[in-house]
């Protein structure tokens, strides 16, 4: 046994695991379809004007403004039809003055027209009316110059950046890239994370479970966390307690991946081994942290590679996994620090926590309240029972019901 005597502040811990962390360089070309949630590797130019020409914004007619100027209800303007549009056709007629083209929403203008009547605004006038001729259109409103015209080019022009490199790939912006008439887009390829549990006790869901063997949770939930956060989860076979099977999986993993993260062999029982494997292989920058659940975590580098031990108890595992995976999955894969929403309730019963240890503590929101959920280290449904999680300060030894806690919603 080798008891964990010095932990770090989680702040620390943090500071340090992100000194070690350089972003991901490779690129890869996806298809636009692919492309939401990735981020930009480049400054993406459009070859095009967007729109692309002068383009109706209403169904309605074409005009040239000033034939409008004065209309109204009971003096309308009266403009000749001489054609209708539709969109994806070509105007084959320039209107001149006293003519109008019917048009529809995003049918290009036809030359000469500088401006489009809102159909609701007008009356087409029959045959049978003495006062107008077949063809005949009354205007009861006037427009001004570019009403209800989409402008060549006014939402990107030819040679403008539609999406600056870094730059996360929304929907809208993916959109944008639409537009521009590309494809394909070049992104930063995601982390590659290798995934190992360890113990000589685990075993696979779905297989029979031997006596005194348990399922693995935290594969799992490390590859649902990871790939939510803009990983690429490898998972590996769990290794066995051993120091050679321990060498061989992380040798491996490091030489294949961007990360590696174990769970399981981080405490300080006989075979919890990470911490001589890591040291034998490369560096421990930490081992513990100030934090409750999930103290016996280890952080080092084997070939250059980041390894993140995690404590093999599903709670404390995951809990960690939002405290130190989640940030350094993003800065890796170039995305902005994760957000989580935040709700302000009253706490429903009163919590005590351990001075000294910053506290990830799960909560459910019930009646308005924060109500706690969790149970214990090794119970994966004080996570999965919970909404989100409320943060106790190392300083804090008590939060009284009814005070006031953030919660961050998972």
């Amino acid at each position: 046994m080798r008891p964990i005597r010095e932990t770090l502040p989680i702040d620390e811990a943090r500071a340090l695991v992100f000194e070690a962390l350089p972003p991901v360089a490779r690129v890869e070309r996806v298809a636009l379809s692919q492309a939401g949630g990735r981020v930009a590797a480049a400054d993406t130019v459009s070859a095009v004007d967007v729109p692309p020409f002068n383009r109706a914004g209403m169904d309605g007619y074409a005009v040239i403004a000033e034939d409008t100027f004065g209309a109204g209800r009971y003096e309308p303007r009266v403009l000749r039809l001489i054609e209708t549009i539709y969109t994806g056709e070509t105007p084959t007629k320039t209107i001149s003055s006293g003519e109008c083209a019917e048009i529809a929403t995003g049918a290009p203008m036809p030359a000469g027209a500088n401006a489009v009547v809102m159909v609701e605004e007008t009356e087409r006038v029959s045959d049978a009316e003495p006062s107008g001729g077949a063809g005949n259109v009354r205007v009861f409103t006037p427009v001004y110059p570019n009403q209800h015209v989409g402008r060549q080019g006014a939402d990107l022009k030819a040679g403008d950046v539609a999406v600056a490199r870094g730059t996360l790939l929304t929907p809208a912006r993916v959109g944008a890239l639409a537009a521009a008439g590309l494809a394909e887009v070049d992104v930063y390829a995601k982390p590659r994370v290798a995934i190992l549990s360890t113990g000589n006790e685990v075993a696979e869901p779905g297989a029979p479970l031997p006596p005194g063997h348990i399922y693995d949770i935290n594969r799992y939930t490390l590859e649902a966390i990871t790939r939510e956060h803009g990983g690429d989860p490898q998972a590996r076979p769990a290794a066995p307690d051993t120091i050679a099977d321990l060498t061989e999986a992380l040798t491996r993993a490091a030489a294949e991946s961007d990360i590696v993260v174990f769970s399981g062999g981080s405490s300080v029982g006989e075979r919890d081994l990470i911490l001589d494997v890591i040291e034998a292989r490369g560096e421990v920058v930490f081992h513990g942290i100030a934090v409750k659940p999930g103290k016996p975590t280890v952080f080092g580098r084997v070939d250059g590679k980041p390894v993140l031990g995690m404590p093999g108890y599903p709670t404390s595992c995951l809990s960690n996994a939002y405290m130190l995976l989640v940030p350094m999955l993003r800065v890796m894969a170039h995305l902005p620090p994760w957000t989580p929403h935040i709700v302000s309730l009253p706490l429903a019963r009163r919590v005590v926590s351990t001075t000294g240890r910053h506290q990830f503590y799960t909560v459910r929101i019930r009646d308005g309240q924060a109500e706690p959920a969790f149970k214990a280290s090794g119970d994966i449904t004080s996570m999965a029972a919970a909404d989100g999680y409320i943060e106790i300060p190392a300083q804090t030894d008590v939060v009284e019901a009814g005070e006031i806690v953030d919660i961050k919603l998972f």
